[in-house]
């Protein structure tokens, strides 16, 4: 048996998993969501730790892990359903209600699990925020403010476009990396396909929203002069908008058009 899918099986996995999602069980998008938020920020720590170590991209190469097991285990993350449940729902299998109440749900779990485990991971790597700062410690600090004052200081209009448009690219490949991932039938090939779009988006600094959901309230946590407000304003609202655009218009929609079936008009948003 073949280790691949054609693309336009690709397309039927994606209705398929997007009517899977829609249809959990509360608890079980919360919990899954929750778990992933969680799993990421992990992932994260291990990332900025091997970059102070070594080197940035080596971060990179290793961000991935989070991700793999997030696929692994089909747990809920946002922004992959970002594109998974808008095709979905284009294609008539759910409703707008189930999209809403999925985002919502799947959003409020990935933001508790991040900031259960930013919680966590401060308290630890400070010693109960009494120890002399670690270099990771400055550069979870440092990128809080990358990721919120830096946009503010551009202006509103500029900073707002500069973060929606590396939300935009990351969700791009983080939504390509879902794709490979339903592109192979083994548990190894899943981790290779998936990795290499993951390191694209990590290795060069784009917007991810759970990847934020730990970083910023983590670096809060450890010193960082960056408020709620700004938080909210300089990164959450322009990352959910770039995000969503990333996953659903330039993954989701191209591949359903290409590879959805011959009749591109019973594909068209009614």
């Amino acid at each position: 048996m073949p280790d691949w899918n054609d693309p336009s099986a690709v397309v039927s996995d994606i209705q398929k998993a997007g009517v899977k999602k829609a249809t959990l069980r509360w608890k079980d998008m919360f919990i899954r969501g929750v778990l992933s938020g969680a799993i990421l920020g992990f992932a994260t720590t291990l990332a900025f730790t091997a970059t102070v170590q070594s080197t940035h991209f080596a971060g990179s190469m290793i961000f991935p892990v989070g991700f793999v097991m997030i696929m692994l285990f089909s747990l809920e993350l946002v922004t992959g359903n970002f594109m998974i449940l808008p095709v979905t729902l284009q294609c008539g299998h759910i409703t707008a209600k189930d999209l809403v109440a999925s985002w919502s749900i799947v959003f409020i779990g990935n933001f508790l699990g991040a900031v259960l485990y930013a919680a966590l991971y401060a308290f630890t790597i400070s010693d109960g925020f009494t120890a002399a700062p670690a270099p990771v410690v400055f550069a979870l600090v440092h990128a809080t403010y990358a990721k919120t004052l830096h946009y503010a200081k551009l202006g509103a209009a500029r900073g707002f476009a500069a973060c929606f448009c590396k939300a935009v690219l990351c969700n791009w490949m983080v939504c390509m990396g879902v794709l490979c991932n339903m592109v192979s039938s083994s548990a190894v090939g899943k981790v290779l396909c998936c990795w290499l779009p993951v390191v694209t988006f990590f290795a060069q600094g784009f917007e991810h929203l759970v990847v934020n959901m730990f970083v910023i309230p983590c670096g809060m946590m450890l010193g960082s002069p960056v408020t709620i407000a700004d938080f909210c304003m300089y990164n959450l609202v322009p990352v959910i908008v770039g995000n969503i655009i990333g996953g659903y218009i330039f993954v989701g929609l191209p591949f359903l058009y290409t590879f959805g079936g011959e009749d591109k008009n019973a594909l068209l948003p009614k």
